[in-house]
């Protein structure tokens, strides 16, 4: 059984919410299956990603671009990864 998330996990579930639908069936599955069984560090990583800007965020998760942060490109292939399963 999972744990309930806390106040900032709700925070960053709010965010997965974004203006375009194409991100939001991709990030909020990942944020509602997968973030919990993250590490700490990939959990902050899913945090900093969420503050770029919609169209780099599919331009990224679309594989259009590839990032140039490496914790960026860390965490695209992580999304990428659990939800092909």
């Amino acid at each position: 059984m999972t744990r309930p998330f806390t106040e900032e996990e709700k925070r960053l579930r709010w965010q997965c919410r974004r203006g375009l639908k194409e991100l939001d069936v991709l990030l909020e599955p990942f944020m509602e299956e997968h973030y919990l069984g993250l590490d700490a560090e990939e959990q902050a990583l899913f945090a900093r990603f969420l503050e770029e800007e919609d169209v780099d965020l599919l331009a990224w998760l679309m594989q259009y671009l590839q990032p140039e942060d490496a914790g960026h490109q860390r965490i695209v292939a992580r999304i990428l990864q659990r939800l092909a399963r």
